[in-house]
């Protein structure tokens, strides 16, 4: 049986090939064009050649930790799961700085050709997760057959995806916030502008954060749920093997069902781009819904349940997907009241705007709490604990077409400002800026997504936390008079904003370096501002660098320190307590954050499109300020807060047995 999701996977990677090729073959453009996207390309390779440099060293620590501890198939688990995590990071954003010129030079054949390779671009990067994903995990249980080393697998992906979202998000908010500052507020210059000495490292920023940390963020997230829920199959149904295997099926149709949907991804005779990239997601979610049927059906049998009890977690799972999406956009796109209100509010100052933003991300975190609580309910009265795994797993089975839209963002990101930076005709940054500007919205979109989905695989994970402790005769209840709890409650909320915190407060500390640097630049450089002398952008690029890598290791390592010390100090009851409450905590810190973020950036851009003034106005200008306190909090802290949860659960897996 562990033969199907093997050759599923590898299919998703074959797939990903004959992307790569096509991207390739797609003309590249000439001169400036190539020029600045050769600069960006390596700018992004040196930072994350530095960043994997650093992260091997903490991996390779930890996995004769590990070895020492657990025993060498635990130990090879956690470097599997961390070279895998790596390489779909490190390849989705070769091909993204591959696609970002070729999609500004395919604009100039219309809106159509563009979103094709855009998008095209993007899904290199997501069947890439997928397939390695799905593969790492299917082989190394079939070579081990052990859950508990499986565990460590994800612990791999998990660790490597803290780092890489946050020294990604670090760095390109860093960038941003420093060039948006000086450039866009000092000086009056436009956005990807080439005289501002911070555009490159922006544009760098985009690929390191969005598509390297992204992939990195929904790798972790897609092998830990599919890993959980086979743990808690195993621990749930010891004498059934069906159980641990069916997540791997549940996986490998929707792998197939994303591929096929890719076909349906066209521009239709409205010009709509947000439409025909959701035309993918819905025939994913139908073909996936579609193919669960008879798979449920013959796994119900051997399971003894009704083939409606599990059945029903697993459209409630594609659901919560869809709904997300759909909450997502209606706070985050320039077509609705939320973000329309913070450019409102943008009109009375600096201010106004951020109470606004702030407001509307708390409101934003109501609705896919509600979304998420309801099927929680459903799933459980359905199939218990088993239930809630089941739909999990079918929420993240639409990971490779959900990372194809994200990825879609850096790409036609940095094609604008190829488009702006090179000084291509206006008909053709019309189109860059249009695939742009849904960039943004699938980006936020996807980061809900991928909250969700992480709170939902913590929810898994504690659950098989929980488990592991009957299984060794360790029967506990988390009970609020149980002062351990309590002090494990708070934890877990303290964990989560501590995270949060050093995480803005790097980003702060980077972008306050780029704004002396960038200042330095304009007032001594003669002639940048008139366009007759270029600036240093490489110096940009390596404050960046060095601030991401040094900044980042503290919160990366604190979800590791935590539930060890916690555990080791306080016992099962308050580790288990510090989970719930990181789970709680993080999973609304996140929400807020994202979708506040978005809503930021995209009020900036409703302005900058005329309204309430345009660009220049005072609107404008207290707009940006909103924009760059957002910048951190919806590509940094609050994206890495994702697999902080996961690490938090998963340390906590692999150290019950010590607590005992």
């Amino acid at each position: 049986m562990l033969l199907v999701p093997i050759v599923v996977s590898v299919f998703s990677l074959i797939f990903a090939y004959f992307l790569i090729r096509e991207v390739n073959r797609a003309a590249a453009g000439s001169g400036r064009m190539i020029e600045i996207s050769e600069a960006i390309k390596e700018g992004a390779m040196a930072f994350l050649k530095r960043q994997y440099k650093t992260i091997a060293l903490i991996a390779f620590l930890l996995f004769f930790i590990l070895l020492i501890i657990f025993g060498i198939k635990t130990a090879l688990g956690f470097l599997l799961g961390a070279a895998a995590s790596g390489l779909a990071g490190f390849f989705g954003m070769i091909v993204s700085t591959r696609a970002n010129v070729r999609v500004a030079e395919s604009a100039k054949n219309g809106l159509k050709s563009a979103l094709s390779l855009a998008f095209k671009g993007g899904s290199v990067t997501g069947f890439l997760v997928a397939g390695l994903g799905l593969l790492s995990v299917s082989v190394f249980y079939l070579l081990t057959q052990d859950l508990k080393a499986l565990v460590a697998l994800g612990f791999g992906g998990s660790l490597i995806s803290v780092f890489a979202r946050l020294g990604g998000g670090i760095y390109t908010k860093a960038a941003d916030v420093g060039a948006d500052l000086v450039g866009k507020v000092e000086q009056g210059i436009p956005e990807d502008d080439p005289r501002n000495p911070a555009v490159i490292a922006d544009q760098v920023g985009d690929n390191v954060g969005d598509c390297a940390g992204m992939a990195a963020d929904l790798f972790e997230t897609y092998v830990v749920t599919i890993v959980a829920a086979m743990v808690l199959g195993g621990l749930l149904f010891p004498s059934l093997s069906e159980a641990v295997f069916f997540p791997l099926i549940l996986g490998s149709i929707a792998i197939l069902a994303s591929i096929i949907a890719t076909f349906f991804v066209r521009l239709g005779k409205n010009q709509n781009i947000i439409s025909a990239l959701y035309k993918g997601l819905i025939v994913a979610g139908i073909l996936s819904a579609a193919g669960f049927f008879p798979v449920i059906l013959q796994f119900s049998q051997s399971l003894k349940m009704p083939v409606l009890n599990l059945y029903g977690p697993a459209l409630i799972g594609l659901l919560i997907a869809g709904a997300m999406f759909l909450i997502t956009e209606f706070f985050t796109s320039k077509k609705y009241s939320p973000v329309q209100s913070i450019a409102l509010a943008s009109q009375s100052g600096h201010g106004t705007n951020i109470i606004a933003g702030l407001a509307v991300g708390m409101k934003s975190t109501i609705l896919p709490v509600i979304v998420i609580s309801a099927g929680i309910l459903i799933s459980f009265a359905l199939a218990g604990i088993y239930g809630l795994a089941v739909s999990a797993v079918a929420m993240l089975s639409l990971t490779g077409l959900i990372i194809a839209l994200d990825a879609y963002g850096p790409i036609t990101d940095n094609a604008s400002g190829i488009s702006e930076m090179s000084g291509l005709p206006e008909e053709n940054r019309k189109v860059t800026d249009a695939l742009d500007a849904i960039g943004n919205t699938t980006k936020a979109v996807t980061k809900a997504y991928a909250i969700a989905s992480a709170g939902l695989a913590a929810l898994v994970l504690f659950s098989a936390y929980t488990q592991e402790l009957a299984d060794l005769g360790k029967k506990v209840q988390f009970i609020l008079q149980d002062p351990k709890v309590l002090i494990g409650l708070f934890s877990g909320g303290i964990v989560a904003y501590y995270f949060a915190s050093l995480s803005m407060t790097a980003v702060g500390k980077a972008a306050g370096s780029v704004v002396e640097e960038v200042r330095r630049q304009f007032r001594e450089i003669k002639g940048l501002m008139s366009g007759e002398a270029k600036p240093d952008y490489s110096r940009c690029v390596d404050i960046v660098t060095k601030a991401a890598l040094k900044e980042m290791m503290i919160p990366a390592l604190l979800p590791v320190v935590f539930p060890i010390l916690i555990g080791l100090l306080l016992g099962p009851e308050a580790l288990g307590g510090l989970l719930i409450g990181s789970i709680i905590v993080g999973m609304f810190l996140a929400l807020q954050m994202t979708s506040g973020g978005a809503a930021w950036d995209n009020a900036k851009k409703y302005i900058e499109e005329g309204n309430f003034g345009g660009k220049g106005s005072f609107a404008h200008q207290s707009a940006v300020t909103g924009d760059t306190v957002g910048d951190p909090y919806k590509d940094t802290a609050g994206p890495a807060i994702n697999p902080m949860i996961k690490v938090l659960n998963i340390v906590a897996l692999l150290i019950v047995g010590f607590l005992i």
